[in-house]
């Protein structure tokens, strides 16, 4: 039967539409596939739009020359991932709120359980349970791994004193620093230190190679973040230097920072979703301002415009360690001022710490809070080495305090434009230090608890440690894949 004409007409004007739709969704999802890649390779090439969300973001993995691949990257992409993490940037008040639930409602107890971990190390190195050992409860945690490199974030387990909670970005993915300039501070390029310490995702930040980095503005930190420099030498230097503000667990580590300068007067980024003005910077290596869970690491510091660590503003849960302090006049100041009050809240572990060449005071300068300076070796001071003011509690323990030739120089202690009618009742007391060419302490206090008498039972032979303990501290010569 012969099929009318104007059927013929319409099937093939419908096989002529169907052919139309098929090749035009095939050029479609091919279209879409190149924009998705475009968009993927500029996400990781070339975006420098730092509101895009804070979604995600993500670095190709990094592989040395020795074949070990840096970190625990997916996988499955081949690359570091990062997730996004809802923690915004809190408020002063917010950030006091979370200070005070820092605190420990013990001091005396948290001085006795570092007493512990140090006793734990030394019997353990006595009885050759590894080679390695040296007493120093930190580094024996992880240094002893030949294969640390492999599992970096253990380090977070190894803290000890007030701070030892502080976790960093154990939590978060691991972000690679391919990049040394600071161009922009509003608008950080990824890839760089700034782009990588202003993200609200936890991060555990780690470096390509060997970099020098001089920063433009001062560097703000956001909470839950590690700057972990093991394995390479990375120098923060001859510009702005490491703000800590209103945030939380932060951990820095295995950095040399130098010649701090002053900054500021300038618009500053400090999350993914505000930048604002900042005023002058005093030009501190690490500036900890009203915050809480920080850990200070085998670090490097010398030669800054105001002080190598300060910590003010009701900071509290604080552990100096393992660092390596030089050519300063004055070093470390703990507490805003006199009048400032909240710093009674402040709790501080000074530890394992070298204050060596070229060192004039402020070993710590310490107001108000709770401070515990246990095993540290000071081998220089020209002025004192551990002052303060406002009735702060220092407890000194088998710390070696090698006094300077200057006759009048040898006291350790100093109570700062006090008269000795108002500190004859703070509670200063040393416990199995080593005081050596003429250094003396000067206790003060009515008497020891039977809590704080535990937390003082160090004994001399602790003391004699110190030239072990510390003969590693500042950044480690360790290189990837070696025993460090």
């Amino acid at each position: 039967m012969a099929v009318p004409q104007k059927w013929v007409c319409v099937f093939s004007a419908v096989i002529v539409l169907l052919l139309v739709g098929v090749m035009a969704t095939s050029r479609s999802d091919v279209g879409i596939s190149a924009i998705t890649r475009n968009v993927e390779a500029e996400r990781v090439q070339s975006s420098s739009n730092i509101n895009d969300g804070g979604q995600w973001f993500y670095f190709p993995g990094e592989t040395r020359s020795n074949g070990v691949t840096l970190a625990d990257c997916d996988r499955r992409l081949e690359q570091c991932t990062v997730a996004h993490t809802a923690l915004s940037s809190p408020s002063q008040e917010e950030a006091d709120a979370f200070n005070e639930k820092a605190v420990a409602a013990d001091p005396e107890e948290v001085a006795s359980m570092v007493e512990m971990s140090i006793r734990n190390s030394t019997e353990r190195r006595r009885l050759g349970y590894f080679s390695c050992g040296t007493g120093n409860p930190i580094d024996d945690c992880w240094r002893c791994d030949p294969n640390w490199h492999k599992n970096r974030k253990r380090l977070a387990d190894c803290g000890i004193g007030f701070g030892r909670n502080a976790i960093g970005g154990r939590d978060g993915r691991f972000y690679v620093v391919t990049d040394s300039s600071d161009h922009d501070p509003v608008n950080p390029r990824p890839g760089t230190l700034r782009h990588a310490v202003i993200q609200d995702a936890p991060l555990w930040i780690v470096f390509k190679r060997d970099m020098v980095i001089q920063l433009k503005q001062e560097l703000i930190m956001n909470s839950f973040k590690t700057i972990d420099g093991r394995g390479v030498n990375v120098h923060i230097a001859n510009g702005g230097c490491i703000t800590i503000q209103f945030v939380t667990n932060v951990i820095i580590h295995g950095l040399h920072i130098h010649d701090c300068k002053p900054t500021g007067n300038a618009m500053v980024r400090s999350s993914p979703s505000h930048y604002g003005w900042r005023t002058m910077a005093d030009g501190d290596a690490i500036s900890i301002f009203g915050s809480s869970h920080i850990w200070v690491d085998h670090n490097s510091l010398s030669n800054c415009a105001d002080g190598l660590v300060d910590a003010v503003m009701g900071s509290t849960a604080i552990t100096v360690s393992n660092n390596h302090l030089t050519h300063h006049n004055e070093v470390m100041l703990l507490g805003h001022s006199d009048s400032y009050t909240r710093d009674k809240q402040m709790q501080v572990t000074i530890a394992y710490n070298h204050f060596g060449e070229g060192l004039i005071q402020r070993m710590p300068r310490c107001r108000h809070g709770y401070f515990h300076v246990v095993n540290n070796d000071y081998t220089h001071w020209e002025m004192y080495a551990i002052g303060g003011s406002a009735e702060p509690t220092i407890n000194s323990q088998g710390n070696r305090y090698n006094a300077p030739a200057n006759p009048f120089a040898k006291e350790v202690t100093k109570r700062v434009d006090t008269a000795p009618g108002h500190w004859k009742n703070w509670n200063w007391r040393s416990e199995g230090d080593l005081l050596a060419n003429g250094a003396y302490f000067t206790p003060s206090g009515a008497g020891a608890s039977a809590s704080y008498a535990r937390a003082s039972s160090l004994g001399a032979k602790s003391s004699s440690m110190v030239g072990a303990m510390t003969a590693n501290a500042g950044v480690l010569g360790c290189r990837r894949g070696h025993q460090c």
